[in-house]
């Protein structure tokens, strides 16, 4: 199994670009903090780079920036290319299946979900909030038989059957 789920920050701004068949790629590079510290050091962090095909490409392009906090979720791939100075590269990146935006930083560095507005980032729509009236809702006497208009036996042919 090759997946990976990621939870960083834009170590810079997504690069958008888009293939001679008209499809939108953007390639960028995410920071992850190890979840350890190092004794008597400092937090360590890796810079994974990412790439992100397609409606996603757009939307990254354009809500988010370097210091925007995403969640990745994708597979690794490896590929390699030959430089122009004839050298063979190898690359190893995150291919991205899904994409979500979770907040930005403000100007002074510090982590602000309320910045998106701000800052032009993408800020989800509030949640609609729901209440059922309990009083209203009509219930069901568990003494009484929900059955019982079926009569004493149900059959049922493989033809009523949805699988």
């Amino acid at each position: 199994m090759n997946k990976v789920i990621l939870i960083g920050r834009l170590a810079r701004d997504p690069e958008l670009r888009t293939t001679p068949s008209n499809l939108s790629v953007a390639t960028f590079s995410i920071a992850v903090s190890r979840p350890f510290t190092p004794q008597g050091g400092s937090q360590e962090t890796d810079f994974i780079n990412c790439v992100v095909w397609r409606r996603q490409a757009e939307n990254l392009a354009r809500y988010c920036h370097k210091g925007s906090q995403i969640a990745i979720e994708g597979r690794i791939q490896t590929r390699n290319y030959q430089a122009q100075d004839g050298s063979k590269r190898y690359v190893t990146e995150v291919m991205c299946d899904n994409i979500t935006f979770l907040g930005t930083k403000d100007s002074n560095g510090v982590p602000d979900s309320s910045a998106n507005e701000q800052s032009g980032g993408y800020q989800a729509p509030a949640e609609p909030t729901y209440t059922p009236d309990v009083q209203s809702m009509p219930t069901t006497d568990i003494s009484e038989d929900p059955f019982k208009d079926f009569g004493d036996e149900i059959t049922l042919s493989d033809d009523d059957l949805p699988f």
